[in-house]
């Protein structure tokens, strides 16, 4: 058993041995998140569909392809008198997806994190992103996975009224 385990230590020192060959030059990941997504750990958001259902808990987001960008909707339901519901567009550029909730003039409007199965609403927004609620609900610093890919599951999410969230266009 020691008789092994030393011949492994010799292979393995022998590894890093110094033969005369010029070192292999590999890209330097920026950053531990870019070492991750290198090591396939996570997936890397720019080449990451958003399309799908997120979900955590009671909250639910819902994006499905629209005819010029993407439809989001969301759900954060605490009970009826304490909930959120709206609907809106979204656009992603690698990591930032641009939302936009609510109807043109009082429309609500921020970036978020996407990070390829996870989408991170910022703690602070504008206030026109309050009229989605009820009661003292927020959907600031709302942070949901994906639980499917499917646009057919992302398509039935429906808020406290039973209105289809990521339908239409």
């Amino acid at each position: 058993m020691k008789r092994a385990a030393l011949a492994a230590a010799l292979l393995l020192a022998a590894c890093g041995r110094d033969d005369g060959a010029p070192p292999v030059a590999t890209a330097t990941p920026q950053g531990l998140e870019a070492a991750a997504i290198q090591a396939g750990l996570i997936p890397d958001p720019a080449s990451t569909d958003v399309t799908g259902l997120y979900a955590r808990e009671t909250d639910r987001v819902c994006i499905v392809p629209s005819a010029t960008a993407y439809r989001i909707g969301i759900f954060v339901d605490y009970d009826e008198q304490q909930n959120c519901g709206g609907s809106g567009t979204v656009s992603h550029d690698r990591e930032t997806l641009h939302v936009t909730l609510g109807e043109a003039g009082g429309e609500c409007s921020f970036d978020a994190r996407f990070e390829g199965d996870r989408i991170v609403f910022p703690a602070s927004l504008p206030e026109a992103c309050q009229k989605i609620c009820i009661g003292r609900a927020s959907v600031a610093a709302l942070d949901v996975t994906r639980l499917s890919a499917s646009v057919s599951e992302a398509s039935t999410l429906r808020d406290a009224k039973g209105r289809l969230l990521c339908s239409g266009g």
